[in-house]
């Protein structure tokens, strides 16, 4: 094999490597909300995390998210997991006339908006992102869809509302707003049913998305480096084979 050969290999590999080291750590562009685990389904429980990065210059930080749960909805419970240096607040409204639930539950009082807050020193600073993991439900059963209008708070009073709707099919707007698909209900499907009453369902469901966010992080930075490591062999290989007489087969 030609050095040439050695060369290319290591260009590659490098190339792999660099593209899984960036990849594992890039953050998006806005807030979206993310389902790491099963898809949620229609009448169900869900578990997704906001993910938020913050936009603005130094030293401008984002002191505050909150996320606007449609009365409509009828979402009648909401858990959040705790994020070291940040607050959370649940606000639920009455309903002008109840929703009956595919289980025969009637919701009376919704909720409507979860708003985090930052504690001093926890605020995101504009390299930063943070995820806000949430488990609610029931979810509704007559869309496809579950938009969440999100509003970013920064320490100089400015407000980002992340609430276009994306047409669909169409081009996504500068500022569109969460959303989370939801899967058909399948015949006999109980999902759901058990964890209105017991919630160990959303607490499974939360616990297992953010470990498999965790894990798929991890492999990132790990095939990154190994891509590096390859290229890095690779090369010494190439001019080792260069030094020496005759290294050219």
């Amino acid at each position: 094999m030609s050095q040439h050969v050695f060369k290319r290999a290591g260009f590659l590999a490098a190339t792999v490597g660099v593209a899984g080291l960036l990849g594992a750590g890039a953050a998006s562009a806005h807030v979206t909300a993310n389902v790491y685990g099963p898809q949620p389904t229609k009448g169900g429980y869900a578990a997704i995390v906001f993910r938020v990065p913050s936009e603005e210059k130094d030293p401008v930080t984002t002191t505050k998210v909150a996320v606007d749960f449609k009365a409509d909805y009828g979402i009648g419970s909401v858990r959040t997991k705790p994020v070291p240096g940040w607050t959370a607040q649940v606000t639920k409204s009455k309903l002008p006339a109840p929703i009956t639930k595919d289980n025969g539950t009637q919701i009376t009082e919704a909720v409507t908006a979860v708003t985090w807050t930052a504690q001093p020193g926890s605020e995101l600073k504009a390299t930063d992102y943070q995820e806000f993991s949430v488990s609610f439900g029931p979810l509704p059963s007559n869309v496809d869809q579950v938009e969440f209008p999100a509003h970013q708070t920064y320490s100089d009073g400015k407000v980002v509302d992340w609430n276009q709707p994306t047409p669909a099919g169409g081009e996504e707007p500068e500022h569109p707003a969460p959303v989370v698909k939801l899967a058909a209900k399948s015949e006999g499907d109980a999902h759901g049913m058990t964890a209105s009453t017991t919630g160990e369902h959303t607490e499974a469901a939360a616990a297992t998305s953010d470990n498999t966010a965790r894990w798929l992080g991890g492999a990132g930075l790990l095939v990154g480096a190994i891509g590096l490591g390859v290229g890095a062999g690779a090369t010494i290989r190439a001019r080792k084979a260069t030094a020496k007489p005759g290294g050219n087969s």
